[in-house]
């Protein structure tokens, strides 16, 4: 088994005997192959529905390097990033993620990355989305892109 992977595993492992969330766990690695992150789903011990172990991954390598940019990084998990964590992974320029399951082994499992999927899809049955109020908010955005705000 690939050492990085079984690190990942390790953590899931960890995180469900410690009844703190789902079976996932996950590590960063730095381009010169150090462990600086560990992460689990730590969602029911933290009561927070963004506490995936990527993400709590990358909460924990930022603040290690003490950056929101993890460009050189690279991230293994267990399962296949949810959404979510894929637009986490994104924002955080990780460009290179092994996985172990699909998301298909955790849909046979109960969980409903799918719905996400097909909500991306445009097939929206779980949420009513709707705009408002544009013509203010839209002043904030001209306002930091006029006072040269950092795009990241």
């Amino acid at each position: 088994m690939n050492e990085y992977m079984k690190r990942a595993k390790e953590n899931a492992d960890k995180g469900i005997a410690n009844k703190e969330g789902g079976p996932f766990g996950a590590i960063i690695v730095d381009k010169d192959g150090n462990i600086i992150a560990n992460g689990n789903n730590k969602v029911l011990k933290d009561k927070d529905p963004t506490a995936h172990a990527e993400i709590v991954a990358i909460r924990e390598a930022c603040k290690v390097l003490n950056t929101n940019d993890l460009s050189g990084c690279v991230l293994y998990t267990s399962c296949e990033p949810c959404p979510m964590c894929l637009s986490a992974i994104i924002w955080a320029n990780i460009e290179e993620v092994y996985f172990g399951c699909t998301k298909n082994d955790a849909a046979n499992i109960g969980f409903r990355d799918n719905d996400i999927y097909e909500f991306i899809k445009g097939n929206n049955n779980m949420i009513h989305l709707k705009q408002i109020d544009r013509d203010e908010c839209i002043k904030t955005m001209i306002r930091y892109q006029r006072d040269a705000g950092i795009i990241y």
